[in-house]
C-alpha cells in the first residue's frame, strides 16, 4: 500500500531566540535524545537543520552524527545570519533587529552560506544537500548560492503566507512573500522561485491549510481591527506545527489539517519544530516540564495516527526517490499529478 511521505524538519538552533539574547545557549541539544526516540518508535527520520551554533556544540555533533550514522535521521543547514560567521554589520544591532540573509550584500551572502557549509560538513563528514532559510527569508540570489554550494533540494517556502510584515534590518521590506506560491514540491529556476521550472533545486514546502477568506484576503488577517473578525469566518493559515506562539497546544488543528490532507491526496507532509521548543524555557510556547510532557503527549497522538498512511523519510530521501521517479515516468510519485504543473493547494 502507497504511503505518503512524511518529512519532520526540525529548525535546530539556539535556546529561545524569540528573546534575541546575545549569548546564545545550546543547552536543548540535551533534550533532542527524547524526541529522536518518540521518531524512532513510528520510523520516522526527522531532518535537523543546524545552524552555527549547533554546529559548534559538541553535544549536538555527538548526538546527530550517531542519528546520520544509523540512518535514523538527517543533518541539513539552516542560517541566522545575524550571528553566522563571518559576521557583518548590517544594523547598530543586528541580535536585537535579526535581519535577513537576503538583506546582506551578496557576496557576504554567500560567504556565510560558504562558511557553514564547509563547519556543517567537517563536523559531520558528510555533504550537506537539505537546506531551510532563517526566518524563512528566500529568494533567485539565495537558490542560486546554494546550488553552487551543493544542495539539492529546500524547504524554505511557506505557501500562502506572507512574511514582508516581519522587520529585519530597519528600513527594508521585511521578509519573503510567498502568497502565490505552490503547495507541492517543484523544481524551480532561480530566476523565479515562485514557478515550477525545469531547474536544479527541488522545493518541498511547509505543509499548510489556507481557509477561504485568507485566500482572498491575506491581508486581512495583519490589520488588528479586522483580524478578530476574519479569523471568525475563517482561520488564519493551519500549519503541521504544534507551537506557533499565538496558538499553543493546537492538537485538533494538527489533527484536522492532517486528515484533510489525507483526504486531498496531499503529495507529502512537512512538519516542523525548533528544537528548543523540546526544552523547559527553551521558548516563549513551553516554559515548564509539564508544558513539555504535554507537548509529547500531542505528538504522540499526531505521529500515532500519521503512521497509518505516511511514511517517515528524510529531505535527501524524499529528493532522490523523485528524481529517480522522474527519470523513469513524468508523473509525480504519488501526488494524483504531475509534477511541473501547480494543482489547487490542498
Amino acid at each position: 500500500m502507497y504511503k505518503t511521505p512524511f518529512i519532520i524538519t526540525i529548525d535546530t538552533e539556539g535556546d529561545n531566540l524569540w528573546a534575541k539574547p546575545r549569548e546564545i545557549t545550546t543547552e536543548n541539544a540535551a533534550y533532542l535524545p527524547r524526541f529522536q526516540a518518540l521518531c524512532e518508535r513510528f520510523q520516522f527520520k526527522p531532518v535537523y537543520l543546524a545552524t552555527y551554533e549547533m554546529a559548534t556544540c559538541d553535544v549536538f555533533v555527538e548526538f546527530a552524527r550517531d542519528v546520520a550514522a544509523r540512518g535514523a535521521g538527517e543533518i541539513g543547514m539552516h542560517l541566522h545570519a545575524w550571528n553566522s560567521p563571518p559576521l557583518y554589520a548590517l544594523t547598530d544591532d543586528d541580535f536585537h533587529y535579526q535581519p535577513y540573509l537576503i538583506e546582506y550584500p551578496a557576496p557576504v551572502m554567500k560567504e556565510k552560506i560558504k562558511t557553514l557549509t564547509r563547519l556543517l560538513e567537517d563536523r559531520f563528514d558528510q555533504q550537506m544537500v537539505s537546506h531551510r532559510a532563517g526566518r524563512w527569508a528566500f529568494d533567485g540570489r539565495y537558490a542560486s548560492m546554494l546550488l553552487d554550494a551543493g544542495y539539492r533540494v529546500d524547504c524554505s517556502v511557506t505557501p500562502g503566507v506572507d512574511w514582508s510584515g516581519n522587520p529585519g534590518a530597519p528600513g527594508r521590506k521585511g521578509g519573503s512573500d510567498f502568497t502565490h506560491f505552490p503547495h507541492r514540491p517543484y523544481f524551480f529556476s532561480p530566476t523565479d522561485i515562485s514557478q515550477p521550472a525545469n531547474g536544479a533545486l527541488l522545493e518541498v514546502p511547509m505543509t499548510i491549510r489556507l481557509g477561504l477568506l485568507y485566500r482572498k484576503l491575506p491581508h486581512a488577517y495583519r490589520l488588528p481591527l479586522v483580524r478578530w473578525a476574519a479569523k471568525k469566518i475563517s482561520p488564519a493559515p493551519r500549519w503541521l506545527c504544534p507551537t506557533p506562539l499565538h496558538e499553543r497546544h493546537n492538537l485538533h488543528a494538527m489533527l484536522e489539517l492532517a486528515r484533510r490532507k489525507r483526504v486531498a491526496g496531499a503529495s507529502h507532509m512537512e512538519f516542523m519544530l525548533h528544537s528548543s521548543e523540546l526544552m523547559p524555557g527553551g521558548s516563549p510556547a513551553y516554559r515548564t516540564r509539564s508544558d513539555i510532557d504535554r507537548l509529547y503527549e500531542h505528538l504522540n497522538m499526531l505521529f500515532e495516527e500519521l503512521a497509518e498512511w505516511c511514511r517517515g523519510v528524510t529531505l535527501k530521501e524524499f529528493d532522490a526517490d523523485l528524481r529517480s521517479s522522474l527519470a523513469s515516468t513524468t508523473s509525480y510519485i504519488g501526488g494524483g499529478g504531475h509534477l511541473l504543473r501547480t494543482p489547487a493547494p490542498v
